[in-house]
């Protein structure tokens, strides 16, 4: 951001600079979606060759959403301090070191090695992740759902492409002389340091940069004293709203990562191809993504409590179908994961509009980190216990309790739209 720009920013035009924000922002989501996706069908394969362990599959995928939790906190803090574009750009870069990592693990048969690989290409994920409260940053408030769904659909085109590019990964793994579910992370990295790439060179100038000199020039023509700096964790246990946010929003992540983890060990149970497998797991990220617009318009239109506890329900209906389904039956289990991803999308739109409603230009960073170290944090403990489960009960046992945490969700969303209905009043 130019000196001009941030001492003058009413010579910025903001919905120039929005429209920009969100064309870099859908652009880097797609390559860097791509990565993930490319990736997270043959995680827990790869850690299940590696380790030569069924009830360690899981483990790889689990510590790249820790990676992410924690790593999220350090983008967190470096756009508190710079601003979108160097936090963003640094998770691209953490994400392509990660897979890197990955692919030299798959090479030399490490598994501690692998797990770090994983942990670090987690960075893309807490990217792509940040960058749906990027998108918001100069929204009018009746369009922070639609702004915010549009970066979240954008993943759609990579994630789902990601997947099916299993198989043409042996193909580049056969190139390289590398083993064959490595090739995977091969394209993964082209597709990061795409996006980090794009994301380096357009998002200029930084949104939240802008958002902050125009809120500074608003509050020093008001003459009021600043505020008190508060970090992320003091703001969320001082605001009901936000808390209820940061619950729906991790066990909605929770319930979804749990499964999805170890549906492609199921399927294996059931002796099903790598490109069956690959296809499963992308229809379950068509479902994640897909719906996105619809749903922050639902979310901008309805209120977020709403729409939470519609995420809820479709959990639940996704859980009672793929837990039923048998290990070699990819319809049932396609459609069940499709509805799962639906569900994921409804809580996570909703959960993040109202963080961001819930916060300022200042205080956004640290809050939104904060939710998301929570939420990655729950997802990587679920992720770690469905291995577990599913190496001693069993898939349909791991539904079954996914049901419950899911069935807590519903409960949350009539929570917020209680406070938000008191909220409203008391502002009346």
């Amino acid at each position: 951001m130019s000196l001009t720009e941030q001492v003058h920013p009413e010579r910025v035009r903001p919905e120039r600079v929005q429209r920009n924000t969100l064309s870099t922002l859908v652009s880097t989501q797609i390559l860097g979606g791509l990565g993930v996706g490319a990736a997270i069908s043959v995680n827990a394969l790869l850690a299940k060759t590696v380790s030569g362990r069924e009830d360690f599959a899981g483990l790889a995928q689990t510590s790249a959403v820790l990676g992410a939790a924690v790593i999220t906190m350090v983008l967190a803090s470096v756009m508190d301090r710079r601003g979108r574009r160097p936090g963003l750009t640094l998770g691209y870069a953490i994400g392509v070191t990660g897979a890197a990592l990955s692919i030299i693990a798959g090479s030399i048969g490490s598994f501690p090695l692998l797990l770090v690989g994983a942990s670090l290409l987690g960075g893309t994920t807490a990217a792509n992740n940040q960058s749906r409260y990027a998108a918001t940053d100069l929204s009018a408030p009746a369009r922070r759902g639609r702004d915010l769904s549009t970066v979240v659909w954008a993943t759609t085109v990579g994630s789902v492409l990601g997947p099916n590019l299993s198989g043409p990964g042996k193909v580049v793994a056969g190139w390289f002389g590398l083993p064959p579910l490595t090739g995977a992370y091969v394209i993964a990295g082209v597709g990061i340091i795409a996006a980090m790439i794009v994301m380096t060179v357009r998002l200029r100038p930084d949104p939240l940069l802008l958002a902050r000199a125009e809120a500074q020039a608003v509050h020093d023509a008001s003459g009021l004293a600043a505020p008190v700096r508060e970090s992320g964790w003091q703001i969320l246990r001082s605001n009901r709203l936000l808390q209820l946010a940061a619950t729906g929003l991790a066990l909605s992540h929770a319930v979804m990562v749990a499964v999805m983890v170890m549906t492609p060990v199921h399927m294996d149970h059931g002796h099903a191809d790598l490109e069956i497998i690959g296809l499963v797991i992308s229809i379950h990220i068509l479902g994640m993504y897909v719906f996105s617009p619809v749903v922050g318009r639902a979310v901008d239109r309805w209120g977020s409590p709403r729409i939470l506890a519609l995420g809820g329900v479709t959990l639940l209906a996704a859980l009672a179908l793929a837990g039923t389904s048998r290990a070699g039956s990819s319809v049932p289990l396609g459609v069940g994961l499709f509805l799962l991803g639906v569900g994921w999308s409804f809580g996570t739109i909703a959960c993040s509009t109202l963080v961001t409603a819930a916060s300022t230009p200042r205080t956004r960073p640290a809050i939104q980190g904060v939710t998301d170290l929570i939420t990655g944090m729950t997802a990587a403990v679920g992720g770690a216990v469905a291995g577990v489960v599913v190496g001693g009960p069993g898939y349909g046992a791991l539904n079954a309790i996914s049901a419950v945490f899911a069935a807590v969700v519903i409960l949350t969303a009539v929570a917020a739209g209680r406070h938000t209905s008191a909220l409203a009043r008391t502002d009346g």
